[in-house]
């Protein structure tokens, strides 16, 4: 027991340098690791990455393909981050969407003074199937996910997949344990997990700088009087059977009657999506895992939400999924994680993560350490300033390619997806059955506070 508070901040001071040089050591020697026992071949620094899209609507084409080629837009480049990657090939079930990802592939193609064609397929296994493409971007509807993922991963590809990692919780463990089989790099699309903010709050904590962790709490709102995603365009060009065919966009969704609302509009809709737990709140529970410097899977879930306002105002037939939620997430270790959610109010909580003796307080691309109370004179306040990179899609790409050309690890690596999947499958379950929901990590396994194990859903469950 240290006697005094001079002694208490000196050990603090020297614990959190100790801490923070034996965490650059490990994962030093981890991707040193890595590195020597690597089971492919590595990329140079300044090798080039060949790249197929797979999925290219409004996430896939301007997030992922315009962001990898980089076109020139109005006399300059799209942005300034250097990804030297290459866009070979693009798939899409939509006609028109292939034939926008051509003209762009081919217009890049061309500035580039480069001899190879350009391909655009409706079978993604054809990207698959070619030897020079290297990593893939998965930009499809959620319940693609798993099958397109698991697919490239035994293909030999680098997998870039949207958030959220996939529709249904098991499916969730078939892409991590693929990972797992394969050594190949996954990233999920959710460009918060390269913040830089949050990589800084997670060396504080690592470092003890604030404490055994007791409460983050984050959210994501937005007032949509229209309806959120109701503002996707219903394109008159989808015509089934001549524009796109419908049963294969269906994959393992039970056979419907072709709705564009359904097309344009599937994050509505429980078959294709969890809504915005999948959408939204994924962009907060990413980040949050990192900052804790250990993620955790979840101990218990629970989530309660309605869509009464967008009942009243749209009709109850305009979606399936609820228009506000309020999560809450506890993890073995006692840290407990609050993320509320709406599109019908947008007055949001405050990006904190709170310890037992200080507090971190977020706003922008800056941290504030506060010090608890009673340990004021414990615990050196903090003021940390213009963290880089701030929010940015080209620097999540960018951090993926580094992980493939360097044999490193990504930021919304394998790891933090799954955990991230969990929790939002959880909550899902938790929402619609109106129950608190427990998991196993030992053998993967959902239970009620009761001990009744509970069955998790699959595409089987909706019929509707």
């Amino acid at each position: 027991m240290l006697d005094n508070s001079n002694s208490r901040r000196d050990f603090i001071k020297k614990s959190a340098i100790g801490t923070a040089a034996v965490v650059a050591g490990v994962q030093g020697a981890t991707k040193a690791h890595s590195k020597a026992f690597a089971s492919g071949s590595v990329l140079g620094a300044n090798d080039a990455i060949v790249c197929g899209f797979i999925g290219v609507g409004g996430q896939g084409y301007n997030s992922h393909l315009l962001n990898v080629l980089n076109p020139m837009e109005n006399g300059r480049p799209r942005h300034n981050v250097q990804l030297n990657g290459i866009g070979a090939a693009a798939c899409d079930l939509f006609s028109k969407r292939r034939d926008r990802a051509y003209n762009a592939l081919d217009s890049a193609r061309q500035a580039a003074g480069r001899d190879a064609a350009v391909e655009v397929h409706e079978d993604y296994q054809a990207i698959l199937d070619n030897p020079d493409i290297d990593a893939v971007f998965i930009g499809t509807v959620d319940h693609w996910h798993t099958k397109i993922a698991v697919d490239a991963l035994d293909a030999g590809k680098h997998v870039y997949c949207e958030k959220p990692m996939t529709r249904y919780f098991a499916e969730g463990f078939e892409i991590y344990d693929k990972v797992m089989e394969t050594g190949h790099k996954f990233q999920i699309g959710s460009q918060y997990c390269t913040q830089g903010k949050w990589h800084a709050a997670a060396e504080l904590i690592r470092a003890g700088r604030i404490g055994p962790l007791v409460l983050a709490q984050d959210s994501y709102h937005r007032n949509t009087p229209i309806g959120e995603w109701n503002y996707y365009a219903l394109e008159s060009e989808l015509e089934p059977g001549e524009t796109i065919d419908w049963e294969k966009w269906l994959g393992p969704v039970t056979s419907r009657e072709f709705n564009p609302q359904h097309y344009h509009r599937w994050r509505k809709y429980y078959p294709y999506c969890a809504g915005i737990l999948g959408d939204l709140l994924a962009h907060r529970i990413h980040p949050l895992l990192i900052a804790t410097g250990a993620p955790e899977f979840p101990k218990r879930v629970c989530s309660v939400g309605n869509k009464k306002i967008g009942d009243a105002n749209l009709g109850p037939d305009d979606r399936d999924v609820t228009d506000n939620c309020q999560l809450l997430t506890e993890f073995p270790s006692g840290l407990c994680m609050v993320i509320t959610g709406s599109s019908v109010n947008e007055q949001g909580l405050g990006q904190v993560i709170r310890g037992n003796e200080g507090t971190l307080y977020f706003s922008g691309e800056s941290i504030e350490l506060r010090p608890e109370r009673p340990f004021a004179d414990l615990v050196d306040g903090e003021q940390m300033d213009n963290l880089q990179p701030g929010v940015s899609v080209q620097h999540h790409i960018g951090d993926f390619f580094t992980a493939i050309r360097e044999d490193g690890e990504t930021n919304g690596n394998i790891d933090v997806a799954i955990r991230a999947q969990t929790i939002i499958s959880m909550a899902e379950l938790s929402e619609r059955m109106g129950e608190m929901i427990y998991y196993k990590e030992d053998d993967r396994s959902l239970h009620t506070g009761s001990g009744m194990m509970i069955e998790p859903m699959t595409y089987a469950t909706e019929t509707h």
